[in-house]
C-alpha cells in the first residue's frame, strides 16, 4: 500500500481542514483509495489563491493517516477523505535540497523540475521518500547531501521505519505539540502575557488542548493554546473559555477569588500572527458547548 502527498494551501477554495478532512475531485479518488489505512504527507505549494507567487513555503508540512474516503453529497464529483493523527513538522522540509529532490517523481530526466508532476494535488509516493521526509520533519536541521553522479539517484533506502511508528506513540505527540505551542506563541501565555523561564531558561508556559485529546482533539497548533499551570487548570475545567473573536469567557461561579485577577472577562487573548496557527473555530466551538460552565 503506497503513500502519498497531498498538497494543500490555507486559502484553498476546497473545503479542506487538514487536521480532519481534504477535499478533492474524483480524478485523484484513485490515489486517495490507495492511501486508505496509510499515511499521507500535506505538501504547501509556492503559489495561493489570491496572494503573491511566493507567498507558499514549498515545503512538506506535516502528516496525516487517511482512515476513509467518503463522496461529497454537495458536490458531484467530489470527495472527502477524513483524517487522524494529525501532526506537523518541527520545520517544514523543502522538496528539494543541495540538488537532490525528495520525490523522485518531481524531478525529469534532464535534472529540471517536473512540473507535469507537480501538478498533480494528489500523488503517491515511495515508502522510503515518504519515511525519509518524516525523519527530517523532525529534526532541526536536513542533512547535507553530496552530489552524486545523477541527481535523480533516490533517497536511501536504509531509512528505518520506526519514526512513522514512533509517532503514534502519546508521549512523542505530546512532545511535539508542546514544542509546536510553545514556539507560536513565544513561550508566552495566551491569556496573562507572561513569559516565565525556569532556573535552566526553559519555558513554564504549557500546551493546553482546545478540544481535548480524549475527544479526539488533534494534534494541531490550532488546536491548542500556551497557557500557565495555573490557567490550564482553569480553562481544562470549563471555568474559562474563548469565543471565535479571541475574546475571553469568565464562568459566573467557581473561579476561586484568589485566581479572579488572573482572567477578566472580555479581554482578547494574544494569539499567534499568522492566521494559519490561530484556535479554529472549530475547536473553540467544542470547548464552550462542552466544557464551558458560563
Amino acid at each position: 500500500m503506497p503513500n502519498a502527498v497531498f498538497t494543500y494551501s490555507p486559502s484553498s477554495k476546497y473545503d479542506d481542514q487538514p487536521e480532519v478532512r481534504y477535499h478533492f475531485p474524483k480524478t485523484y479518488l484513485r490515489v486517495a483509495e490507495e492511501a486508505v489505512g496509510d499515511w499521507i504527507l500535506y505538501y504547501e505549494p509556492r503559489r495561493t489563491e489570491g496572494a503573491s507567487s511566493s507567498a507558499g513555503r514549498q515545503s512538506y508540512i506535516a502528516m496525516a493517516r487517511v482512515t476513509r474516503i467518503v463522496p461529497d453529497d454537495q458536490q458531484p464529483d467530489h470527495f472527502y477523505a477524513y483524517m487522524a493523527d494529525y501532526l506537523e513538522f518541527d520545520s517544514p522540509v523543502p522538496f528539494r535540497e543541495s540538488g537532490r529532490y525528495f520525490e523522485s517523481i518531481l524531478m525529469k530526466e534532464d535534472g529540471t523540475t517536473s512540473k507535469g508532476a507537480f501538478g498533480r494535488n494528489m500523488r503517491s509516493i515511495p515508502r522510503h521518500e515518504f519515511d525519509y521526509i518524516v525523519k527530517q520533519g523532525f529534526e532541526r536541521e536536513l542533512p547535507s547531501w553530496e552530489v552524486a553522479d545523477r541527481a535523480r539517484d533516490p533517497v536511501p533506502d536504509s531509512v528505518e521505519r520506526p519514526i512513522v511508528e514512533q509517532v503514534v506513540r502519546r508521549p512523542f505527540r505530546d512532545e511535539a505539540f508542546r514544542r509546536h505551542v510553545r514556539e507560536a506563541y513565544g513561550n508566552t501565555c495566551a491569556v496573562t502575557g507572561l513569559c516565565l523561564l525556569n532556573g535552566g531558561g526553559r519555558p513554564e508556559v504549557q500546551a493546553a488542548h482546545i478540544r481535548a485529546v480524549e475527544a479526539n482533539g488533534p494534534d494541531t497548533v490550532r488546536n491548542g493554546l500556551a497557557l500557565t499551570a495555573t490557567v490550564h487548570w482553569m480553562f481544562d475545567r470549563g471555568l474559562i473559555s474563548v469565543d471565535e473573536s479571541f475574546q475571553l469567557l469568565v464562568a459566573k461561579k467557581g473561579i476561586p477569588v484568589e485566581l479572579a485577577p488572573l482572567v477578566r472577562s472580555g479581554k482578547t487573548i494574544r494569539v499567534p500572527a499568522r492566521q494559519d496557527l490561530r484556535p479554529h473555530a472549530t475547536y473553540l466551538r467544542w470547548h464552550r458547548e462542552e466544557r464551558f460552565k458560563g
